[in-house]
Parts: structure tokens; C-alpha cells; sequence
């Protein structure tokens, strides 16, 4: 089942980004874009992610085209059916690690599993002010609050910049495999090119257009 499915995209703030580009995601499946800095990868996240409305093109999730919808159904599919992983935590800075975990359960009314915070290497964490954790940590736990959710589609904006490579192989291992289970997908922006062959496919953003690699 196509989950996903953008349609001649064009981008640009101060210069175009991009255009021209269409692309899908199944159930299923993680892709992948990789591109220098500054070529627009994360913007045609935003803009899949509904954050953010494309210049030209259409959107479409389940068949729905997302930048038609009314305002509160966006924001539904946004809450309950999305997961964005951003490259900055944006914890709760006064909360715990449960506690930030906790709003997201509360928010989907998913519950948490403990195995889930095990496998992310922070059950140890729980009771610890996120103020006080490393970088590392804390990128788990905004990992986790995602998950949490059980989002149909997961958002990752270089999920793994801020590990140890081990511990990015392990997470990423966690994510790859929530995909399977839950019949979900991913889309990941990275500029890890062999995290980028890790996914279903993988294209390169060069040029303003999309090169499939992989």
C-alpha cells in the first residue's frame, strides 16, 4: 500500500531548491535521501511532513492531498499518523526523561513499552532530568518519543548525528525494524551514505533533482 506520494515538487526561499520531484513511500519500505548541505533535503522533508507547503506540487497521504485538507484534519494526521525525529531534541528541558516520553503516550494515547526504552538504551535514564543527560541521550529520548506514538510514517532528519556509531547502528536497527513490524515507513535525510544503503531505496538531491543510488 502506497502511503505516500509527492508529485512534482519545486522549492526556493532565496534560490530554487529544487524541482520537479516526485516521490513515494510504502508500506514497508525506508528511503533515503543524502545531498551536501544546503541542497534542500530537510526542506523536502518538512514539506512531506506537512510543515511545510511546497511552491508547486501536491502531497498526497492514503490518497488524501494533505495541503487541501481543512486545518484540524492536517493537524490529526499530523499528531496521530506522523513522526518527526529532528536533528534538535526540542525536550522538555525542565522535565525528565519519562515525563517527556509521557507526553507523547498521553497525546496519541499509545501506551509506552518498556522494551521499546530498553532496546534505546535509556531505561536507565527515566528518572533523570533531560537537562542532565548527554547529547546522545537525549536524541534517544526524542527517538522514543516518536515511537511512542506508533506513527504510520516516521520523519528523520539525521536521526543519528549526535551517537557514537555503535549506538547509531543500534538505534537505527530499532527503527528499521518498527518499520517492518508495524507496517509503518520511514523517510530519512542523512548525510551517512551507508546508512543511506541500509533503506529500501536512496537517492541523491544534486542539481535541484533526485538521482536514485540505490
Amino acid at each position: 500500500m502506497t502511503l505516500l506520494r509527492a508529485e512534482n515538487l519545486s522549492h526556493a526561499f532565496d534560490y530554487e531548491l529544487f524541482n520537479d520531484i516526485s516521490i513515494s513511500l510504502r508500506e514497508r519500505e525506508s528511503v533515503a535521501i543524502v545531498g551536501r548541505s544546503g541542497s534542500g533535503k530537510s526542506t523536502i522533508l518538512h514539506i512531506l511532513s506537512t510543515l511545510l507547503k511546497p511552491n508547486g506540487g501536491e502531497v498526497f497521504y492514503k490518497d488524501k492531498n494533505l495541503y487541501k485538507l481543512k486545518e484540524d484534519e492536517l493537524l490529526s494526521i499530523r499528531r496521530y499518523e506522523m513522526g518527526i525525529i529532528f536533528q534538535s531534541h526540542y525536550l522538555f528541558k525542565g522535565f525528565t526523561s519519562f515525563e517527556n516520553i509521557k507526553i507523547a503516550s498521553l497525546i496519541s494515547n499509545k501506551p509506552i513499552y518498556k522494551n521499546l526504552l530498553r532496546r534505546l538504551g535509556i531505561f536507565n535514564t527515566l528518572k533523570k532530568n533531560v537537562g542532565d543527560l548527554s547529547g546522545g541521550q537525549q536524541q534517544r529520548i526524542s527517538i522514543a518519543r516518536v515511537l511512542v506514538k506508533s506513527p504510520k510514517i516516521i520523519f528523520a532528519d539525521e536521526p543519528t548525528g549526535n551517537l557514537d556509531k555503535q549506538t547509531a547502528d543500534d538505534v537505527m536497527s530499532v527503527l528499521f525494524e518498527y518499520v517492518y513490524e508495524k507496517n509503518s515507513a520511514m523517510f530519512l535525510v542523512t548525510h551517512d551514505e551507508e546508512l543511506a544503503k541500509r533503506c529500501t531505496r536512496a537517492y541523491r538531491l544534486k542539481d535541484k533533482t533526485l538521482t536514485l543510488i540505490l
